[in-house]
């Protein structure tokens, strides 16, 4: 063994320095001739025992180790040095890679912190930018509703004094002398007959309600083509006759209505008008005078508890009925006190979008009003997009009667019911448009008809019948119109 080698050569190192050695040579028992070499421990007395030997061969291994481990650093700085030098020779930047790696390593980081502080730097610009224009806007729509409001207040003022004028009796005199008075009608000459303001507070003066003008003036009730004023056949509609346009975008598309069964404290003249573009449509638009209603000026503002969904909304015996938004569910409001009465889900109709009318706007439920009573015109999944007609209870809602029509609703621009018989318009922005089919519910049967039908403005979104005036209603591209109609005789 090596280490045991290494003990000998150190006490034969040590005998020649005590200079006590001793050489030998004999036979041993086989015959063989043997050397012996002796030499004498300097320090020691005797030899030492057995385990003491391999406590000192232990520790010579040890040695042996840190030698080696030693060995092995120094020739791996030699390889580093190995390497540094061949960089420096090659030109390129001496150092230690360690230092190198974390100085690349923090370049990044502080690279990618500079990227963030620019991006969050144009953020915070383009953010400024958005607000400062945003408050451009807002002050200059803060000023459009100072001078509206300013308008506003002064028509309000003009009509308070024109009200209370009227009140005490005083109206404008006509400009003309007497001298151009015929005889006897001096008194007359008085007033202006062309003006309106004459003819309101006469209907005042003499307590003459405005339903009974309506009901008892010869144009209010459209005649047949005998001369009757009864039920028949649709069979011409005239051109459209423009009372008002809506002043915002608001009123691209909505619903105008009067009441035929008006109740306390309505009357026939009164009107009502929706707005229906937007998400959340609550305001009701009431006017107690037509005059009111085409200039715009409303005596009240309801705001329903739940918002309404697209143009089906009719007025009838004092209420509103409407579909609510984003349901199948038909409400009634009573515009008196101001509460719904009553709400019914109509069994398996469409709503938001199943099946409109062909203009869309979820239009998938419309009210309607004839001489018959209340009627909600819908499509099913059963009836396969094709028209239902139901007849409703005008007090809970509840469907008494249903009708499936061979009519595919999404093909017509809209439709109306008269004297139980549905209509149906054939194109909502064709200036020349029809009334194309008609089906009778007393018979169960329809028909095709080519009633011509003006869409004077190009995107007709309402089409009803009011059967006290015996006149369509309709809403056409921000204008609130009217049209005469003919029937034939029974």
């Amino acid at each position: 063994m090596p280490a045991v080698q290494l003990l000998l050569l150190a006490c034969l190192v040590g005998g020649v320095g005590a200079r006590t050695a001793q050489f030998q040579k004999a036979n041993d028992r086989s015959g063989r001739c043997q050397y012996t070499f002796s030499v004498a421990s300097p320090s020691e007395s005797s030899c030492p025992e057995q385990g003491q030997a391999m406590s000192a061969i232990q520790e010579l291994q040890r040695d042996s180790s840190e030698q080696r481990a030693t060995l092995e650093s120094t020739n791996a700085r030699l390889n580093s040095l190995e390497a540094l030098l061949r960089r420096l020779t090659s030109g390129q930047p001496a150092g230690p890679l360690e230092t190198q790696l974390g100085l690349q390593r923090e370049l990044e980081a502080l690279r990618r912190e500079r990227e963030q502080l620019e991006t969050q730097t144009r953020e915070l610009e383009s953010a400024f930018s958005k607000l400062v224009r945003d408050k451009s806007t807002l002050e200059e729509e803060k000023r459009r509703l100072q001078a509206e409001n300013e308008n506003l207040a002064r028509r309000l003022e003009s009509s308070s004094q024109e009200v209370a004028s009227l009140r005490r009796g005083q109206c404008p005199q006509a400009h003309s002398s007497s001298q151009d008075v015929p005889s006897g009608s001096r008194e007359v000459a008085k007033w202006n007959l062309e003006n309106v303001d004459f003819q309101e507070l006469k209907s005042e003066l003499t307590e003459v309600p405005a339903s009974q003008i309506l009901k008892e003036s010869p144009s209010s009730h459209p005649r047949n083509e005998e001369g009757g004023t009864g039920c028949g056949e649709l069979v011409w509609v005239g051109e459209p006759v423009t009372l008002r346009t809506a002043e915002t975008i608001t009123g691209k598309y909505g619903v105008w209505m009067r009441d035929p069964q008006a109740a306390f404290p309505y009357t026939p003249e009164t009107t009502w008008r929706i707005d229906t573009v937007g998400t959340d449509i609550r305001q009701v638009f009431e006017y107690d005078l037509t005059r009111q209603f085409t200039q715009g000026y409303p005596s009240k503002v309801h705001v329903l508890p739940r918002p309404l969904e697209s143009t089906g909304a009719v007025v009838y015996r004092g209420s509103l009925y409407f579909q609510a938004a984003e349901s199948r569910t038909v409400l009634r409001y009573d515009l008196r006190t101001e509460a719904l009465k009553a709400e019914k889900e109509i069994p398996g109709a469409g709503y938001h979008g199943q099946f409109p009318y062909s203009w869309g706007g979820y239009t998938d439920i419309d009210l309607a009003v004839d001489e018959t009573g209340l009627w909600v015109i819908y499509s099913t999944e059963a009836a396969k997009g094709a028209i239902v007609l139901s007849k409703l209870n005008p007090e809970t809602l509840e469907l008494e009667q249903t009708w499936e029509t061979n009519i595919r609703k999404q093909s017509v621009a809209n439709a109306f019911i008269i004297c139980g018989t549905l209509y149906t318009v054939s194109s909502y922005s064709s200036p020349d448009a029809t009334v194309n089919l008609a089906y009778d519910t007393g018979t169960g049967s329809s028909k095709a008809l080519t009633v011509p039908f003006k869409n004077r403005y190009k995107y007709s979104s309402m089409i009803d019948y009011n059967p006290l005036e015996r006149k369509l209603f309709a809403w056409d591209n921000f204008n609130m119109v009217t049209y005469d109609i003919k029937l034939s005789r029974m």
